[in-house]
């Protein structure tokens, strides 16, 4: 081979396109929420195959709550899609949480509550208890949640994350990675990321009005605050909107 020939098959081999190749699989946990149902979709670009997880605890908006995460899930399929069928699984918690507003709707945090009132005791903890058990059952070795910037819960830090991963592998005697790419954004960078999506179809209530967001709870504050500060029209169906 002369050196011409030489110098034209290396630099061929030098404009052929980097194709990455996307990682196998992970699973998320997902609640039907603005933030996890974008997570969601944002790494199904990255991953081959992700698995979203429901945990249900039959906590009140649960029925409502799983009903928009179909029709988001639903919106956004196509065949190339990596994004599998949901898994649901149970933990109820009515034995611990019995009397709590999350079950019982009596005294839920308004409008005007301050964030800490809606903590529901050891959320994460529930919730990564039966996922990595699934996680390791079906060897999927990285699970995904979706907690953002400034959360004040004690089961959402880093710290918490970190020690649970360690905990979960080795009771489980399997790899286990737990990550949340979105702690350090706020509800509406995140939002902004996950604009081009159907977010209309994704539900925050933690007080449904029928099939609707009741408009006067923590977490409907919470929702048409951060569309309002990402400047961006929120397409959200609230029951009583006009009573804000």
């Amino acid at each position: 081979m002369g050196d011409r020939d030489l110098i034209r098959r290396l630099s061929s081999k030098q404009k052929r396109p980097i194709v990455r190749k996307r990682k196998q699989d992970i699973a998320v946990l997902i609640s039907g929420g603005m933030d996890s149902c974008i997570l969601l979709w944002d790494l199904s670009k990255k991953y081959q195959r992700v698995y979203p997880l429901y945990v249900r605890n039959g906590l009140l908006w649960e029925g409502i709550e799983l009903y928009w995460l179909r029709r988001f899930l639903k919106a956004i399929s196509n065949p190339k899609n990596s994004i599998q069928k949901i898994t649901i699984l149970n933990l109820p918690m009515r034995d611990l949480y019995n009397g709590h507003w999350s079950l019982t709707g009596y005294n839920v945090p308004d409008y005007h509550a301050n964030d800490p009132s809606v903590y529901l005791p050891g959320r994460n903890l529930l919730l990564l208890t039966k996922a990595t058990l699934f996680c390791a059952m079906n060897r999927i070795e990285t699970l995904a949640l979706g907690p953002l910037k400034g959360n004040p819960f004690p089961d959402s830090t880093r710290t918490f994350f970190r020690a649970f991963e360690k905990a979960a592998s080795s009771g489980l005697d399997f790899p286990i990675s737990l990550i949340t790419p979105y702690r350090t954004l706020t509800k509406e960078e995140v939002i902004l990321k996950g604009q081009s999506l159907p977010l209309e179809l994704t539900f925050s209530c933690i007080q449904p009005a029928e099939k609707y967001h009741c408009g006067v709870c923590n977490k409907c504050a919470e929702r048409q605050k951060a569309f309002k500060k990402a400047g961006l029209p929120d397409k959200t169906i609230y029951k009583n909107y006009w009573r804000r």
